[in-house]
Order: structure tokens, then sequence, then C-alpha cells
């Protein structure tokens, strides 16, 4: 059992700094592997360990009905965003993305379109960027992690979105195509 937490512990110092090993806890040294450049490496494994981080998706939520998006509000901050979530271990985007909006709004999604990616370093996330569209909006209700909402049009939306931020780029990108 102290070995289970010891090991946990490591894992934990593992992720949030990359310096020791996740198996044997044996500090790691960068050591260049052919073709991928320099890695951290354990000596005592005789592995490369390579970068952990999490996976989030983004979606840009479009109401096929009103040809409006959903634009939110979280956790007391003023300003919009898009609708966001982690994606779950096993966990494929897709369902990530149609999950999440159900979640978050009581929608169902009926089609999701990948735009890109962006690695979003302050929380070592990479984000995963979607267009889901709803039929309409007769299910929306949200969750206790919205504060507050409003449907946008497409000109609105570039206004009001969180200026410089990465729901900005995912959105202005989407919006420019």
């Amino acid at each position: 059992m102290l070995h289970n937490i010891i090991k946990n512990i490591i894992r934990k110092e593992y992720i949030m700094s990359e310096k020791y090993c996740y198996e044997c806890g044996s500090k790691l040294i960068k050591k260049e592997l052919e073709n991928e450049g320099i890695i951290s490496f354990c000596p005592k494994c005789n592995q490369y360990h390579f970068p952990m981080y999490n996976v989030a998706v983004s979606m840009i939520v479009i109401n096929k009905e009103t040809n409006k998006l959903l634009l939110i509000k979280q956790y007391g901050k003023p300003f919009y965003i898009l609708v966001a979530g982690y994606v779950n271990r096993t966990e494929q985007l897709e369902h990530a993305v149609a999950r999440e909006i159900k979640e978050e709004t009581g929608m169902n999604v009926s089609s999701i379109k990948f735009n890109r990616t962006s690695f979003y370093e302050p929380s070592n996330v990479l984000m995963c960027n979607f267009t889901a569209f709803v039929e309409n909006d007769k299910d929306f209700c949200v969750n206790e992690e919205i504060d507050d909402y409003s449907w946008f049009t497409y000109e609105e939306a570039k206004k009001y979105i969180r200026e410089n931020s990465l729901a900005a780029y995912f959105l202005n990108a989407y919006l420019d195509e």
C-alpha cells in the first residue's frame, strides 16, 4: 500500500514537472532520440518519457434554425467564451463534444465538424476545437457550470468573445474561413 502511495506521488510529480520516472522514481535525464530530438529518459528503466498533457474540446455551437451561435460565461468571469470541457480517458473527441454540450446545455448535437487544435501552455492542455450543430434550442437548459449565455449572430459573437483568448482565436479562425 505504501508503495502505491509513493508511486502515485511520484506520478503526480512527474506529470507536474516531468523530472522523475513514473515507474521507478529515478531522476530523468535529457537524451537524444533519433528523429524525435531531446527527450526525457530514465537511465534505470532504460525508457524514454514523452510529454504528458490533458486534452479538452471547445465548441462553436451553432443553432441551425436561427443560424446563431452560443457563447457562455462561467465561474463568475465577466466575459463570453465557447462551451468547452475535458476529454475523459478512452473517450473519442467527437463523443466528448456531444457529451459536454448535452451536460452543459441539455441539447443534442446533430453534426460535428473538426476545426483545429492549439496547445494551451498555462494549463498544459491540448485544446481541440469543433463546430457542433444543433437543430434548435427547444431542449436548451443550462447546468450549474454556466453563469450566463447568449445566442449571437456571427458578427456579434466576434465582438463579444473574450479578446486575445484561445476561444477568440478558434472562433475568428472559423468565421474567417
